[in-house]
């Protein structure tokens, strides 16, 4: 089964997405943190990461200069998800390979479409979702 580790500080958030990803036939793993899922991350990576971008303790943005600082060779995509649009607030992300945006409010049916395409093969290049 195909692993999501879903980082959300808004416990609504990480409701929805879970039930709605599980449904879908997805293990969903969720934190209300980066701090959270970064030691997830390290007992055992996800296929799949999804985190907000403002969190608590670690922000979506540490949690992943983290992740492409010490876990060089990771093998999964990450999904950011963000209301920030300006360029300026995603300039952190050019340097982190397999890294797509969403914006909020996320639509399921988007994001479904591209989990299932990541998993079928489809290129994770893009930067900007």
């Amino acid at each position: 089964m195909k692993k999501i580790l879903i980082a959300d500080d808004e416990p609504h958030v990480l409701r929805v997405l879970k039930m709605s990803l599980e449904k879908e036939g997805y293990e969903v793993d969720t934190c209300p943190n980066g701090v959270e899922a970064l030691a997830r991350i390290e007992r055992q990576a996800p296929d799949i990461l999804i985190t907000d971008i403002q969190m608590p303790l670690m922000t979506g943005e540490e949690l992943c200069r983290h992740i492409e600082e010490y876990i060089p060779q990771r093998n999964f995509l990450i999904f950011v998800l963000t209301s920030r649009t300006e360029i300026e607030h995603r300039e952190w992300s050019r340097k982190i390979q397999n890294l797509l945006f969403l914006e909020k409010p996320v639509s399921i049916r988007n994001l479904v479409e591209k989990l299932d395409d990541y998993f079928a093969g489809a290129s994770a290049s893009r930067r900007v979702v």
